[in-house]
């Protein structure tokens, strides 16, 4: 008696074991992919799976969206400019059965592919179009990557380029190719302004000769701008002064003609004056 109760804990506790090795749960971002005996039968859905134990296995493959860094490493360009880039993939298990079946390790697999990839596309552009075409630089790791993973079962959603570390003669080489392109610019600017203030000043010489008195009102705002600061210095520009010079030559020319009018007598008035008469006559008198 006693050891048929032996033997029935002891069944029972392999009927236990049995259940929990054949209960499985595949999550709801997962699908299950089942071999019996080596042999694939087909995938599972996400829920509760139950399996036939030591027959079965149920390897569960991850349909999320994995986000992978590739590790920054040395690249020559086409122009043989040495430079460190890093960047990182975006892929995703589109069929489980190959990423079980086809590739050992499908991570391991795309990170490798994803390197040698990166390390051949950007060895392909110069550093001018390695810095400005990151977009297409990027698009085309990502064809290439499809076309290698589509096997696979794997689909790369997106590459981007990270981090692109030049040498240091390199940045101050740029550093001074940027300073002289900007004080190109500036120089360009600057003379711009001065063609067009030039225009300008021609066209406000134009005006100011058909019309002399604008000149005059210009130099007398320009006197009255000097003196809102409180400045001392009194400046006379040469057109005010050749104004002076000729008022001044008026006035002279005015003094020198009124100094005979005044000289002479004025009108209606004589000089009486004796005079004497031959002998025999008697003296008169003259007007």
């Amino acid at each position: 008696m006693q050891a048929l109760i032996v033997l029935i804990v002891v069944i029972g506790l392999l009927a236990v074991l049995a259940l929990a090795l054949s209960v499985k749960v595949v999550k709801q971002y997962e699908k299950g992919v089942l071999f019996r005996f080596g042999r694939l039968v087909g995938t599972r859905s996400p829920g509760l799976r139950f399996i036939i134990p030591f027959v079965d296995t149920l390897h569960r493959v991850s349909l999320r969206v994995v986000t992978m860094p590739i590790q920054s490493q040395g690249i020559i360009t086409r122009d043989n400019v040495s430079v460190d880039v890093s960047a990182v993939a975006y892929f995703r298990v589109v069929d489980a059965v190959k990423s079980v079946v086809a590739v050992e390790n499908v991570n391991a697999a795309i990170n490798q592919i994803a390197q040698t990839t990166l390390r051949k596309v950007v060895g392909r552009h110069t550093l001018d179009e390695t810095l400005s075409e990151t977009d297409r630089i990027n698009l085309d790791i990502r064809q290439i990557l499809d076309v290698t993973t589509v096997d696979w079962g794997v689909q790369v959603t997106l590459v981007e380029l990270k981090d692109i570390q030049l040498p240091d003669t390199m940045k101050r080489a740029m550093a001074r190719q940027a300073e002289a392109e900007r004080e190109k610019r500036a120089k360009i600017i600057n003379a711009e302004g001065e063609s067009l203030a030039a225009a300008a000043l021609g066209d406000a010489s134009d005006t100011m000769m058909a019309h002399p008195l604008a000149l005059q009102l210009r130099n007398l705002q320009s006197l009255v701008e000097i003196g809102v600061d409180q400045n001392t210095t009194v400046v006379f520009p040469a057109p005010l002064m050749s104004t002076i010079g000729e008022l001044g030559s008026f006035l002279a020319r005015e003094t020198a003609a009124a100094a005979p009018a005044a000289a002479a007598p004025p009108a209606g008035t004589g000089r009486t004056h004796t005079s004497l008469s031959p002998a025999g006559s008697a003296p008169g008198t003259a007007a």
